[in-house]
């Protein structure tokens, strides 16, 4: 059997930044999975359970969300590097362009580190950031996602996410402090 490896087309990016096409949800999760790097049944082993499929995958390469990037047999699929794959992760923060990268910038970090810091208990949150549609939205959801990773994970962790994520916020502007009081004092420097 065949693996294949997607990645996104123009048209997957623009449905990621702006919901232009307003694809169901569960194929906007599959689709922000979607590297270029990880093989389909990597994939389809990520999200088997919210009920997606090669059929999911078929559904965002038929309608031009996607296109296969690479075709290998099973043998050649391989790990890739923790180096590798931060050398690929492209520019820093500090050097993403104003609009839609930098919206997907945000939608990726929140998604990402919600789902490896807070586990199940960042659903809500996680809604939240799938209804945000634009970084005024995402600055607003700054303070839930610091305090909810503050009480997951601890201080250390929280303050570096909230260094990565006001770098991705307010790129060229100064962040604002944090509000929460007990926020605020738990993650003083």
């Amino acid at each position: 059997m065949t693996h294949r490896i997607f990645d996104k087309t123009d048209k997957g990016r623009d449905e990621i930044a702006t919901r232009k096409h307003q694809l169901p949800t569960r194929l906007r999760t599959l689709l922000v999975m979607v590297d270029g790097k990880q093989s389909d049944m990597d994939l389809l082993k990520k999200v088997g359970g919210l009920g997606l499929n090669e059929a999911s995958l078929s559904e965002l390469l038929d309608n031009g969300f996607i296109r296969v990037a690479a075709e290998m047999q099973p043998a050649a699929v391989a790990p890739i590097p923790v180096q590798a794959a931060t050398a690929e992760a492209g520019p820093p923060a500090s050097e993403l362009p104003d609009g839609s990268n930098r919206f997907q910038a945000i939608y990726q970090f929140y998604t990402e580190t919600i789902k490896s810091t807070i586990g199940l208990r960042g659903y809500a949150l996680q809604l939240k950031v799938e209804k945000a549609g634009s970084i005024e939205e995402f600055r607003a959801l700054r303070d839930p996602y610091l305090e909810a990773v503050l009480k997951s994970k601890g201080n250390e962790v929280a303050r570096s996410l909230r260094t990565r994520l006001d770098q991705l916020l307010y790129m060229g502007e100064s962040a604002p402090g944090t509000t929460i009081v007990g926020l605020s004092a738990a993650m003083a420097e």
